[in-house]
């Protein structure tokens, strides 16, 4: 994997890209959340659509989270969509950037021997 590409803080490895609705933007607070969000340590891009009001972005999981980036929404005067869909891919997201960022934090053991933790003593 070549992380020669992206922008500084991003593993491919890590990269996710994400969809979600926000309500509540103007033309005053698009320009603002879209740069706050892209000066973040760990977002490869960041796109918004007013007309639709869906945010595009894909960042590096090990680094921001979901939460950060609706604190950043937020800031600014909007929010993520309360609908049932947007309720249930935010969770979802939010399962998927934990699952990722545990696994990056795990070291594999040799497959001949048990891992570190599970050896009893006698």
């Amino acid at each position: 994997m070549n992380d020669l590409k992206h922008r500084v803080g991003v593993k491919e490895v890590n990269l996710v890209i994400r969809k979600l609705q926000l309500k509540g933007l103007t033309e005053f607070n698009q320009e603002k959340i879209i740069f706050e969000i892209d000066q973040a340590l760990g977002i490869e891009n960041v796109t918004l659509d007013i007309k639709d009001g869906l945010l595009k972005i894909a960042y590096d999981v090990t680094h921001i989270n979901l939460d950060t980036i609706k604190h950043l929404v937020v800031k600014h005067g909007a929010e993520f969509s309360g609908g049932w869909w947007n309720h249930f891919k935010t969770g979802y997201y939010k399962f998927v950037d934990q699952n990722m960022i545990e696994n990056s934090k795990h070291k594999p053991s040799c497959c001949s021997r048990p891992p570190a933790q599970s050896i009893k003593h006698k």
